[in-house]
């Protein structure tokens, strides 16, 4: 869908319709991508598949979308816990994933662009644990993680080696007893912000100075309160005050929303009332969406699809017939 569908509302809104869900699914991922981008999707089994987003057809706001096992062979026990969007397979950026359990990885970017159309091996995952997260990340850029129960834990990526597909990895986070890991930040600027939300529908902006670097494998520290009003923690993104944000539901409701209207506080506090949910629902992800995605770039990329595109289309289905990379065929 394109954000022009969702206008922008004040803190403390209802929100809108994002999607249909049937009784017997929900809303879980939330991301705004290029049509030009790769999506990256990471399994419960450590699998990886890739697909362009122009593939996906485009619906209207109130539509439930068409199932991903029409548009990738992913086995029917298996399901999607990640989804990254990214433009190229470089040797100069790397894959970072981490757990629920605070296991994280690090990968070199171009290990993944040999993908076939049933999918490679991106990682190994114990049977107890579960993938969170995974984003591009590049040399000296720090990570965070952020616990269920309000904990969060900064260090950087040099403390992680590089470790080739077929591997576990290591401790990012000490996890306290009944704690899990449910978001990663990659901090791509000291000037940015952590913006909090909790199930309730209660969030908060705090600034990167407060988040002191540590070594990983530590406890780390607080990020937000989660008493019975906020609830636990969902997500955590990387904001900058020019900002938005746009918050899911469980029930697929939506709502976009400035980031300058979120106070700025401490790492020990509650937070502000950022979404007002209805009887029953939860706040299930939030995505940033930043300064520049405005209406004039997702047209020039809509009239680009339309040309550039459609024409690399047939290459790139002989590509994941044969296993060759996007490079190799042109694409």
């Amino acid at each position: 869908m394109s954000p022009r569908a969702y206008r922008v509302q004040n803190r403390g809104g209802r929100g809108v319709t994002g999607m249909k869900t049937k009784e017997e699914d929900f809303v879980q991922h939330l991301f705004v991508a290029s049509t030009h981008s790769y999506l990256m999707f990471l399994t419960s089994k450590g699998k990886c598949y890739w697909l362009k987003v122009y593939r996906i057809p485009e619906g209207e706001r109130a539509a439930r979308g068409r199932p991903l096992v029409n548009l990738l062979q992913i086995d029917q026990d298996d399901q999607i816990c990640a989804i990254v969007s990214l433009r190229e397979f470089s040797d100069d950026q790397y894959l970072f994933t981490a757990t629920r359990r605070g296991i994280v990885k690090k990968t070199v970017l171009s290990a993944y662009q040999n993908i076939r159309r049933d999918g490679i091996i991106a990682l190994k995952i114990h049977e107890d644990d579960d993938l969170i997260g995974a984003a591009i990340i590049e040399e000296d850029q720090d990570i965070t993680l952020i616990t269920r129960n309000g904990h969060s834990m900064r260090f950087n990526e040099d403390e992680v080696r590089q470790m080739g597909r077929v591997s576990t990895g290591v401790k990012g986070i000490g996890l306290r007893e009944g704690d899990e890991v449910v978001d990663m930040v990659v901090v791509s600027s000291p000037d940015s912000q952590l913006m909090t939300i909790c199930e309730n529908g209660y969030g908060k902006r705090t600034e990167q100075s407060e988040y002191p670097r540590k070594h990983r494998g530590g406890m780390g520290v607080i990020d937000i309160k989660t008493t019975d009003r906020n609830g636990p923690v969902v997500a955590c993104k990387e904001v900058m005050s020019e900002d938005e944000v746009m918050i899911v539901t469980q029930n697929g409701v939506l709502i976009r929303t400035e980031v300058d209207g979120i106070s700025t506080v401490g790492r020990n506090t509650q937070g502000v009332r950022v979404i007002n949910l209805g009887e029953g629902d939860r706040v299930i992800d939030m995505t940033r969406v930043p300064k520049g995605e405005d209406d004039a770039e997702i047209e020039a990329g809509e009239a680009v699809e339309s040309g550039e595109e459609a024409a690399a289309e047939g290459a790139s289905e002989a590509a994941e017939q044969s296993g060759e990379t996007p490079s190799e065929t042109g694409e």
